[in-house]
């Protein structure tokens, strides 16, 4: 009944004091039942030293008083009156060298977040010294803070603690690195020479895994004992070829002096002739592969082989130079590994690499999954760990209270067979008992429990006993057969089993898509919240990322033009899909100039129909092209094209200086009108030197013929022009957007506006003296069965506008990004003269930049696709002029800019419609047609006639975006001289 309260107190959230009491009675229970079977063992004639019973009687003294008075004493220790006595004033601190990793990057955020939680404060030093790091401090309540764990990210290694600086960590202080570790398998020949001195040991190991020294021809003693470790084990094994699978296993080191570490159970596996690595649980992998059976042997042969090489690089550690008192301060430092094993049928794997980090550089994202799975294994690393380093000076104290009176000796140590044990040793214990009590994603790597390896650990021991080696071995060998001893006694606990498997903290988050689908996943979605956002490039979100706030904002600058975004669940039985409930669970976005807003949706699909849980959003402000403004002193510069994305290969990239024909036509007065809206031109801009574009006055770009200008009308004269027009648009959303431009030119307002993707009429224009009608084509959400043809939409058009005069004062408008080909003038010929409009005006607007950047979910353009789009366009404008019509060529106006997109994933859009705000109305003035160059630049540059209307309209929305209004101004222009040139014939 006295458990049971405890189970409820700690799913209650309990004082940490009353689970430290929780953990110590359950300790002591755990030994006394163990004592309780040994006695029942002995006194049974017939008993074993097999049984986890007999080991114990096998290994430990025949009075068992002091071993277990003492752990009744330290139970004493966590009295909760006692813990208050002895903590306060003492704060827990984490310190984190993240070296070249910026703040915003999602594992120092897992990192400060895992801490947190754990009550530690946080201390995030870039650039610490190894002075301040051992140094203790306090705060202005004089609490001592004194860091109990330190954490170095492998940027930052030439800040962290070197081999001989752990000898000045106190008892508490732990780092995530281990200094044999580099000592044991990556120097001087690395695992081969571990196993040179250990041959008994039998491991198969390729040479590749024999650290930095490689096998040099002319050292025939070394080439012959590299031999012996290539054989079975070919240095690049090839998929197919005696080798079915590539396997990554992930161990943690928890402890030197004995040797404590655990395996993952997540894995990265490489198998058949696929290319890349995928991560997914182990044992679900060999089972898939192997059947139930032969995937028991293989994960078996993996433990007992892992656990074979970390014995070899125990023992070396024991002869190492670092010397028995930094081994014992850093006994309880930590370290992950990677080691990659080679399997054949055999199902005995062979050692090629050895890694001291976590690598997952052989997936096919590594940027993602592998990020993902990284911070998945720190995570349950971390929550692994962390609770056991909290104790040990309380214990400490206790244990020098209690020593002498159990037979201990002077300098504070308990004989048990001749050895001397210290408080730190059974602090060991007591954590590695813990340990296995909580394992959540980590299984027991060493001590094993394998007889094969017992046996071989028992003779090593023999072997040193024999030469008479130091006590430190002797007792790091008596510790690890206690370990292995104890492990399946303290499995046998119902008691404590009762306690700490029940914790719903310690359940394993599986996030989606990493790992292989299980049942769990279908079930219900109770808990729908984000754990992290990962988006490449990193964004530095504002406010910092927690499951619980729900909207975010980030900027980013101008050249970043795509951000691609992976959002992962809390609660693996959630689904996490971007914009849409069914939509992609990664995805890449084109950003567009200004904000775009991006919805993470938390699905529960254990439904038929997928329910959304919880939305959250993420909106990205993308920065302008950073301008420098320009004062009496510039020079006029002009491009064609982007150096990063160069179509035309025979024309220059870049900012050039503007050759002389360009910078006479002003002052010698010979610009005339163009006679096309084709004409050859290129973007000018005033910039400090040509040769960096980071010195131009982007705010007064425009758009300059060679010989020509485009005449930009004032309102009077466009409202004359368009007086008595009907004015029909067919194409996609960048046909809407100068339909709704010249809305807003000839009203001076735009008083409605829709994403139409049908057919609008609209009657309302110039005084209800112009009309307007559109038709949305093609419509790329229907099936091609359901599709209408071109011919068809265009004839629903002309006859939702009747009635039309077969006049110019009849305007057909056709155009695309890339859907139009020269096959559609052939039909626009066929149905204007089916419906008697043969002498209309037809204005075609050519193709544009678009889909030139890879978006999940819709198709993209590759350079030379784009390239193939290019020659497309020059045979429309070709074809289009031979049949008389107008045209506009803004394939070229856009290719120049094709980074100032606006929104949309399509990344086609050059215009924008919103609401009207004052801050916004200079970015309609700022992008121009130039009438002039030179000299007069800026006091001619603004479009002439172009009236300042928009600071002073009321207008509930504005057409924005300069690209859109340099082509829809050619538009106007095109419709209007077309009609005066005409007249005057």
């Amino acid at each position: 009944m006295f458990f049971l309260r405890l189970l409820v107190c700690r799913r209650r959230c309990c004082s940490r004091p009353v689970l430290l009491l929780v953990v110590a009675i359950c300790l002591y229970q755990t030994l006394m039942t163990a004592r309780g079977r040994f006695k029942s063992t002995t006194a049974n004639s017939n008993g074993s030293a097999e049984t986890p019973e007999g080991r114990l009687n096998e290994i430990l003294p025949r009075n068992q008083q002091s071993l277990f008075a003492l752990l009744d004493a330290l139970q004493n220790a966590t009295d909760v009156e006692y813990f208050h006595s002895t903590q306060a004033g003492v704060l827990k601190k984490a310190v984190l060298l993240p070296g070249q990793h910026s703040a915003s990057e999602t594992e120092i955020q897992l990192y400060r977040r895992v801490f947190a939680q754990h009550g530690y404060l946080v201390s995030v030093s870039r650039f610490a010294e190894k002075g301040h790091i051992f140094k203790q401090e306090t705060n202005e309540q004089n609490n001592v803070i004194t860091w109990d764990i330190l954490i170095c990210l492998q940027s930052s290694e030439t800040n962290c603690p070197k081999s001989e600086d752990f000898d000045k960590l106190k008892p508490h202080q732990k780092v995530n690195t281990i200094p044999w570790i580099k000592q044991a398998f990556f120097g001087n020949d690395g695992v081969c020479h571990l196993l040179d001195r250990l041959a008994e040991l039998q491991i198969p190991v390729a040479s590749s895994a024999c650290g930095d020294h490689r096998v040099q021809p002319t050292d025939t003693s070394r080439t012959a004992k590299a031999g012996r470790f290539q054989t079975n084990a070919p240095q690049r094994p090839i998929m197919g070829h005696g080798v079915f699978a590539i396997v990554k296993v992930y161990v943690l080191v928890t402890s030197v002096t004995p040797l404590t570490a655990f395996f993952h159970s997540t894995g990265l596996v490489k198998s058949g002739l696929v290319k890349n690595s995928y991560a997914t649980k182990l044992d679900m992998f060999f089972e898939k592969y192997l059947g139930t059976e032969a995937s028991l042997q293989a994960l078996e042969n993996v433990k007992e082989n892992l656990g074979k090489l970390l014995m070899a690089a125990d023992i070396s550690s024991e002869t190492s130079t670092m010397g028995p008192k930094t081994l014992k301060r850093c006994r309880l430092c930590f370290q992950l590994l990677t080691f990659t094993l080679g399997f054949n049928y055999s199902l005995v794997p062979t050692f090629l690499k050895v890694q001291d980090e976590l690598d997952f550089e052989d997936l096919e994202d590594p940027g993602f999954d592998g990020q993902i799975t990284k911070e998945c294994i720190l995570e349950d690393t971390l929550n692994f760990v962390l609770p056991s380093y909290s104790e040990i000076d309380r214990l400490h104290e206790a244990f020098q209270k209690r020593s002498t009176e159990l037979g201990g000796k002077d300098d504070g140590c308990i004989q048990i067979q001749g050895l001397c044990l210290t408080s730190e040793d059974f602090e060991l214990i007591i954590q590695f008992l813990r340990k296995l009590k909580t394992p959540g994603a980590f299984e027991l790597l060493y001590p094993s429990a394998s007889p094969k390896l017992r046996r071989l650990l028992k003779d090593i021991s023999k072997r040193f006993h024999q030469k008479g080696e130091t006590s430190v071995i002797q007792t790091n060998f008596f510790l690890t057969e206690l370990l292995q001893t104890l492990y399946p006694v303290n499995l046998q606990s119902s008691i404590i089993n009762s306690i700490w498997t029940t914790d719903p903290d310690n359940l394993r988050k599986v996030p989606f898509g990493v790992f292989e689908k299980t049942k769990q996943q279908l079930e219900k979605c109770t808990l729908p919240h984000i754990r992290q956002i990962y988006t490449y490039p990193p964004l530095e979100l504002t406010p910092p990322f927690s499951p619980k706030i729900k909207d975010y904002y980030s900027e980013v600058p101008f050249d970043v033009v795509t951000v691609k975004i992976r959002a992962e669940p809390v609660d693996c039985r959630c689904q996490v899909h971007l914009e849409d409930r069914k939509g992609p669970r990664t995805a890449n976005y084109p950003v567009g100039l200004g904000s775009s807003r991006i919805n993470i949706l938390v699905v529960n699909e254990s439904q038929p129909e997928p329910v959304v849980m919880t939305i959250y959003t993420l909106n990205i402000y993308r920065e302008n092209r950073p301008s420098l403004p320009i004062f009496d002193e510039y020079m006029m510069c002009g491009f064609l094209q982007d150096c990063g994305l160069v179509i035309q290969p025979e024309e220059p990239c870049g900012l050039e200086t503007l050759p002389s024909s360009y910078l006479s036509l002003g002052s010698q007065g010979q610009v005339q009108a163009c006679n096309s809206g084709d004409a050859k031109g290129r973007w000018i801009v005033p910039c400090l030197s040509c040769a960096d574009n980071r010195t131009c006055d982007w705010r007064e770009v425009s758009w300059q013929p060679e010989n020509c200008y485009h005449p930009v009308l004032n309102r009077s004269q466009l409202q004359t022009c368009m007086e008595g027009k009907k004015v029909i648009f067919i194409g996609d959303s960048t046909n809407r957007g100068m339909m709704y431009y010249l809305m807003e030119r000839v009203n001076e307002t735009l008083e409605e506006w829709d994403k139409a993707h049908d057919t609008k009429l609209y009657h309302n224009v110039n005084g209800e003296n112009t009309f307007l009608s559109y038709s949305y084509y093609p419509q790329f959400w229907l099936s091609k069965d359901q599709r209408p043809t071109f011919e068809k939409a265009l004839e629903q058009l002309i006859q939702r506008s009747r009635p039309l005069e077969n006049t110019d004062q009849t305007v057909l408008i056709v155009g695309g990004v890339q859907w139009l080909n020269t096959n559609h003038l052939q039909i626009i010929q066929k149905v204007l003269k089916r419906e008697n409009l043969s002498s209309i005006l037809v204005v075609m607007k050519s193709l544009g930049m678009g889909f030139h950047f890879p978006a999940d979910g819709i198709r993209s353009l590759s350079l030379n696709g784009v390239k193939d789009l290019y020659s497309e366009n020059t045979k429309i404008l070709i074809a289009a002029k031979k049949c008389g019509y107008e045209v506009i060529d803004t394939f070229s106006i856009t290719m120049g800019r094709y980074k100032e997109f606006l929104q949309g994933r399509c990344a086609c859009h050059f215009h924008e419609v919103g609401k009207l705000t004052f801050s916004k109305t200079t970015i309609h003035r700022k992008m121009k047609l130039s009438r002039h160059s030179g000299k007069g630049f800026r006091s001619n540059s603004k479009l002439p006639g172009l009236q300042d209307f928009l600071s002073i309209s009321n207008s509930p929305y504005h057409v924005k975006g300069p690209i859109n209004q340099v082509y829809s101004e050619i538009l106007l222009s095109r419709i209007c001289m077309n009609k005066r040139r005409r007249t005057s014939t």
